[in-house]
């Protein structure tokens, strides 16, 4: 074999070797959304529960404040995957609600998942 085609060759096995290592890593890491649903799921399993102040809502991301052995801890949680388990209105979930966090790393901290829902709803009455 010639050097050029030796060469060639050589080029397209490693094309060939970084597309499946790019595949490999892909299927192993998933996507962004399939990370997510791991971590709320891992926390929902192995997590505490807590207690948390949830203080503002937006169309997709809950925001909220918990205290843990003495440290004050502010979070959000992206909840635009599991819009089917909020209510018509947000804005009545604003109040006290429940939180798991990790135990190894209690910054990681959901108020929602697909099995669980910490989620307490404020009854808003006019008057």
């Amino acid at each position: 074999m010639s050097p050029n085609v030796q060469i060639a060759a050589l080029s397209g096995l490693a094309i060939v070797l970084v597309a499946l290592a790019i595949y490999i890593a892909l299927r192993v890491h998933g996507t962004p959304e399939k990370r997510e649903r791991k971590r709320r799921l891992s926390v929902n399993r192995l997590g505490r529960l807590g207690d948390a102040l949830i203080t503002e809502v937006s169309e997709s991301i809950i925001y909220y404040s918990y205290t843990l052995r003495g440290v004050q801890y502010t979070a959000s949680q992206d909840v635009s995957t599991l819009r089917d388990r909020l209510p018509a209105d947000p804005e009545r979930l604003i109040g006290v609600a429940s939180i798991k966090y990790a135990p190894n790393n209690p910054y990681n901290s959901i108020l929602l998942c697909e099995e669980w829902s910490g989620l307490r709803m404020a009854d808003r009455k006019a008057g």
